[in-house]
């Protein structure tokens, strides 16, 4: 996504009041009964999907829609590739960004003429256009950082909006971990060091997503410069000094994974600070309510020798929802009408805001929706509104590059393997990766 046109991706441009005409309800062009299967990656929202699909039926009793979630800890991408090569293809899939879209392209309906189109938030298809041709409708707007426990933080005397630069948010880390037993703290942090997906794509992404202007240019580069890298050292140093050790050693950062880090850990009060997105809201309200209504964000602060860059979050497209083109007429053509009923239908609006927690990536949501949203989304918006915004390249990755970053990384944390070597092994394989 164009750091340009994220500027744009704000209050003014994504809530504008619009109005959607050919949205009608019903599932086929015959009128025959249809199974759409959906087969999709994200956990936090599973339940709102599920209660989605059970008004669609209702209101379509030609419809039966089944759905399947692999996520959080689940290879997601690989799953779907083996589903695809085992022939139980599914109907709805996601796709992420120009290197999935390229992968998946001659399964990949065009969307092109669907009428969300003209209501997408300027900058959300780009990664899922190719050669000029829609292959994706976008899931909503996310942004991440490190989010804290506002309650934790005003007990330990912390103001975080003075935290723009690592040495700061180093010394508030000490601050709160030497209050860890009044506090009721295990650690200061939790990161989750087993998915490559928080490690090598979110943890680094600000690091090297200043290299590249758009998707397309980080899609088609075949070098990577990686001149902030200094900058991630010191921010992936100050994770491995104040993350959670399950058994003390800081090799074992490298078995903590989502569950614990957002369900075991943050929600439960257990450390203040953790790495994630505002993906996660529905999972905490889920175990805690009031402390799903006060959690903060802190832009990462990207402090290299290349340059300094603060106060920007990370926004962009989580993923995309594509259909295989395979399907026949009428399941395809049942895909797209519940698609567009659940992001265009004034029903389907009401559920993307209230029940999935999702920013739209549609123009035509009304302020007095969007309003319902938790605070922390709201706070990514008014980032997203004053272009304080950090592009997302790690959907435009060659191939394969997550897992071998995430595995780099982890041989770092547990002293298997020297910077040097992974600045050098980093920038080697995205070359080789993209021949």
């Amino acid at each position: 996504m164009k750091k340009s046109k994220l500027a744009v991706l704000g209050l003014t441009a994504a809530l504008m009041v619009g109005t959607f005409a050919g949205c009608s309800s019903g599932g086929t062009a015959s009128g025959k009964k249809v199974t759409i299967d959906i087969y999709q990656f994200k956990v936090e929202t599973k339940n709102a999907l599920d209660k989605a699909i059970a008004q669609y039926e209702k209101e379509n009793p030609n419809v039966t829609i089944t759905e399947q979630t692999v996520g959080g800890g689940g290879d997601y991408a690989g799953t779907l590739k083996t589903k695809f090569s085992s022939g139980q293809e599914p109907a709805i899939y996601n796709i992420f960004g120009q290197t999935d879209t390229h992968t998946w392209k001659d399964k990949d309906t065009d969307l092109s003429n669907e009428p969300w189109v003209s209501q997408a938030v300027s900058g959300t298809l780009g990664g899922a256009t190719l050669d000029g041709k829609v292959y994706g409708m976008p899931f909503d707007l996310e942004g991440y950082g490190l989010l804290y426990n506002k309650t934790v933080f005003q007990k330990a005397g912390i103001d975080a909006s003075k935290l723009t630069t690592m040495s700061a948010i180093d010394q508030a880390y000490a601050t709160l971990d030497s209050q860890k037993s009044k506090l009721g703290l295990t650690a200061v942090t939790a990161w989750a060091a087993k998915e490559t997906w928080v490690t090598a794509n979110h943890g680094m992404n600000p690091f090297i997503a200043p290299e590249f202007k758009d998707d397309e240019s980080a899609y088609n580069s075949k070098t990577l410069a990686f001149n902030y890298n200094d900058g991630f050292k010191k921010y992936v140093d100050l994770n491995i000094k104040y993350s959670y050790k399950p058994n003390g050693s800081a090799s074992s950062i490298n078995s903590i994974d989502y569950t614990t880090q957002v369900e075991q850990l943050f929600a439960l009060g257990k450390v203040a600070v953790i790495q994630q997105g505002n993906w996660i809201v529905p999972t905490v309200k889920g175990i805690d309510p009031d402390l799903a209504k006060n959690i903060g964000i802190i832009p990462i602060p990207v402090e290299s020798s290349a340059g300094t860059i603060t106060g920007k979050v990370p926004v962009g497209v989580a993923a995309y929802w594509a259909i295989n083109k395979d399907k026949d007429a009428d399941t395809v053509a049942a895909c797209k009408k519940f698609l567009n009923w659940l992001y265009q239908s004034d029903e389907g609006k009401k559920m993307i805001v209230t029940n999935f927690g999702f920013i739209p990536p549609f123009k035509n949501y009304s302020d007095s929706l969007v309003s319902n949203l938790d605070p922390l989304s709201q706070d990514i918006e008014k980032y997203a509104s004053a272009g304080n915004t950090i592009s997302w390249v790690f959907n435009d990755y060659p191939s394969g590059y997550t897992d071998k970053v995430g595995a780099d990384i982890s041989k770092y944390i547990a002293g298997q393997l020297s910077w040097d070597q992974f600045v050098t092994n980093t920038k080697n394989n995205w070359s080789s990766l993209h021949q």
